[in-house]
Order: structure tokens, then C-alpha cells, then sequence
């Protein structure tokens, strides 16, 4: 959206790209040493594309997982630096905090396009029109398996099929704490949805 007009508020997407059975996968707060491999792995494995909302502390600590993040085909999205709650700052330190984590993002990965940007918990307060201002889009959800409680691979297995719908930007996580669970679930979840029909998009 880098044509975004000013005081037009832009739209938080939610929507994967396509029609019918279609749905994305993103992932907040890695890269993490442990999970992140092994998600990335099941990605592979699985041939599906997902988007990673970076958090730009966690970007600094394992530049060599964002590389290889980049390096599989994946889209990237700024998750902040610190994963502060944003609801009430103004537009300009909002904005300084998504240019310290874009230029280290691209310093990692010089080049590396940036298309999405997702707040902290969800917490947008004047962060879509900063975002829009800088070309990224706000990224949204329609569903999320909230495994930032881990409750077992099981219940977000079957949080993730009855959950998702024809459209749907899915949030999970990668980092943050231990996502085993999540990487599990996942990697259970894309083929049978596969053998459901769906397919996997990036978000619009």
C-alpha cells in the first residue's frame, strides 16, 4: 500500500489469496532456535509457503534462521522489535520502531521484501496507516488456535480443522516460547487438509 492516502484508514487483511478452500499460515514472534527448524522442515516437507512476522530482538539473536526463512521461499512480515503493546503510540515512534526492525531485517537479508506487518497482540491502535505509509500491509487473522497456551498437539490439531474457513489468514506461533505443539499440529493438519481440498496461499 505504499499509496495509501492520508486519513484513510487501511485495511487490516485477513483473507488468503484465491478462491474456495484456500487458506494461510503465518507464524509471530520467531525466529526460535528449536521450533523454527524443525517448522520449517514440515514446510518443506508438506511443499507450503507461509508468512513469518518477525520480531526484530529474536531477528538479531538468530540472523542465520531469518536467512534460511528467506532462503525457502517464505514471506516476511514486521512483528516490532521488542513486541511492545503499540494501541497508543504515535505515529512517529511507531514508525521508528518498524524502520529498526525492517533495516534489520534487511541487514540480515539485504533486498528481502517486507510485505506484511502485524501488531503485537493484536493491539493496532495508529499502526495500520504507519505500516501502509511504509509499504507493508496490516496483516490480520480469522482464526486463531491461541498456542500461546499450549494445551496439546491434539486440541490444536482439531482447534485448526474445525476452526478454518474458506479464506481464512490462520495466526500460530513460532517462537515465544516453546511451540512444539504448534509444529506438530501443523504438520498434521496440512495433509489432511490437502486431502480435504484445500490449498495454501499467502494472505491478499
Amino acid at each position: 500500500m505504499p499509496g495509501h492516502r492520508p486519513g484513510v484508514s487501511p485495511e487490516i487483511i485477513d483473507a488468503a489469496r484465491g478462491t474456495g478452500n484456500v487458506v494461510s499460515l503465518t507464524f509471530d514472534d520467531g525466529p526460535n532456535p528449536v521450533d523454527t527448524p524443525r517448522l520449517l522442515s514440515v514446510l518443506r516437507t508438506h511443499r507450503v509457503k507461509a508468512v513469518f512476522c518477525l520480531w526484530g530482538e529474536h531477528v538479531a539473536r538468530r540472523p542465520d534462521l531469518v536467512r534460511r526463512i528467506v532462503a525457502a521461499g517464505h514471506s516476511i512480515g514486521n512483528h516490532s522489535m521488542r513486541h511492545d503493546d503499540m494501541a497508543n503510540w504515535s505515529p512517529a515512534r511507531i514508525e521508528a520502531d518498524l524502520r529498526q526492525t525492517n533495516a534489520l531485517i534487511r541487514h540480515t537479508v539485504p533486498g528481502v521484501q517486507i510485505r506484511y506487518f502485524r501488531a503485537p497482540y493484536g493491539s493496532w491502535g495508529q499502526t495500520p496507516a504507519v505500516a501502509a505509509r511504509m509499504g507493508m500491509r496490516p496483516l490480520g487473522w480469522r482464526l486463531a488456535i491461541t498456542d500461546w497456551e499450549p494445551p496439546g498437539t491434539d486440541v490444536l490439531r482439531d482447534r485448526l480443522l474445525d476452526g478454518v474457513t474458506p479464506g481464512a489468514v490462520v495466526l500460530m506461533h513460532d517462537g515465544g516460547g516453546d511451540r512444539a505443539q504448534t509444529v506438530d499440529a501443523v504438520d498434521q493438519v496440512i495433509p489432511l487438509l490437502k486431502s480435504r481440498g484445500w490449498r495454501f496461499t499467502l494472505p491478499a
